[in-house]
């Protein structure tokens, strides 16, 4: 599955290049400082009905198009603060936001890596008052983990995990005081289920979810709402680049072996999922906007009901090996029967079961 979000097991993620030794895409990712000095407010022309909204990696993607669900949205019941590592790479989110720029949704530049960008960007807001927090930032890896460098794994974690910490702590002191809020973090089916040759991206999904699963019950005392929401594949428009760039690419200190099941088996596999599960970054938006419209959020949303029965596995066997031989069989000893089946779910799946969004209530 190539190019699309990093969100499953066939996505690797949407802007950015590979790293010569193993697939690295950026997506949704850093940021840097805020324009406004420290402790300066930016002028944000949202009113006392409208709750503020700030996401991060806005750039392009579910960012992209969560920013843009909100800021349309019919009752005009929220201010976006988009933000985005680059505001040159603005054109897109302003394009797709019309009318709505500048007014309902305001663009903001934020590096979820770097404490002082994020401090500065939350101090830019006219008295730090973020109503809900939506953690979108986030970058992948994929490739054979024997030709992936240590420091490529920790800028990964740097992202995906501290990331969402930075912001989390950011924001959490003032949510507390207000005793209201809801902190959003956008997660994965790898967050529950690891997935070969995602081991590195898996294992920082994991992270964020051990992290916040321990910080909602924190924050249900003071009124506080964490919801995580967890895509399968999701399509973009750099699937058929990444495609093309995973199967060129070299992957230095892995064996020949390793390297041919990662491109005959894994990826052809891979992409038959995608295409025959895929959901699209307006579906994920839309889900979004349900869970922080829910009256009872939940914590767990899984976008896509055809992935229930995948996530379930691990938990129908407290060993183990039910989930991970059952991966083991379908890739390695029933290829074959598997590219079949997906060619056929993707026949008979409706689009409007495949990209069915939960619905919170």
């Amino acid at each position: 599955m190539a190019a699309a979000v990093l969100h499953d097991p066939l996505q690797f993620l949407k802007s950015g290049s590979a790293a010569p030794s193993a697939a690295t895409i950026r997506s949704r990712g850093p940021v840097v400082a805020c324009p406004k000095p420290h402790g300066q407010s930016r002028r944000i022309m949202a009113n006392s009905e409208q709750k503020v909204v700030l996401i991060t990696g806005c750039s392009s993607g579910i960012g992209l198009r969560i920013a843009v669900t909100l800021a349309k949205d019919e009752k005009k019941r929220y201010h976006v603060i988009a933000t985005m590592r680059d505001l040159k790479k603005k054109d897109k989110l302003v394009e797709a936001a019309g009318d709505t720029y500048e007014k309902t949704l305001t663009l903001f530049p934020l590096d979820v890596c770097s404490d002082e960008s994020v401090k500065q960007c939350i101090n830019s807001v006219k008295d730090r008052h973020i109503d809900i927090l939506i953690n979108n930032a986030g970058v992948g890896l994929l490739g054979p983990v024997e030709s992936i460098s240590i420091e490529e794994m920790k800028r990964v974690f740097e992202t995906n995990f501290f990331g969402v910490v930075r912001m989390i702590k950011e924001v959490m002191p003032d949510m507390k005081k207000k005793r209201s809020g809801h902190i959003v973090v956008m997660s994965s089916v790898m967050g529950l289920q690891g997935v070969i040759f995602n081991d590195v991206y898996t294992a920082s999904k994991f992270a964020m979810e051990g992290f916040c699963e321990s910080m909602a019950v924190q924050l249900m005392k003071f009124n506080i709402r964490l919801s995580m929401i967890e895509p399968g594949p999701v399509h973009t428009e750099f699937e058929t680049k990444m495609m093309e760039d995973v199967a060129k690419m070299e992957y230095p200190g892995a064996d020949a072996d390793t390297v041919r099941y990662f491109k005959d088996v894994y990826l052809p596999s891979s992409i038959d999922i995608f295409e025959a599960l895929g959901q699209t970054p307006e579906d994920i938006a839309k889900c979004t906007k349900k869970v922080i419209e829910s009256s009872n959020p939940r914590f767990r949303n899984l976008t896509n009901s055809l992935y229930t029965p995948i996530v379930a596995l691990k938990y129908a066997d407290e060993t183990g090996g039910l989930s991970v031989n059952t991966f083991y069989n379908l890739l390695f000893n029933f290829g074959p029967l598997m590219h079949i089946t997906m060619s056929i779910l993707k026949c008979l799946t409706c689009s409007c079961l495949r990209r069915r969004t939960i619905s919170p209530n």
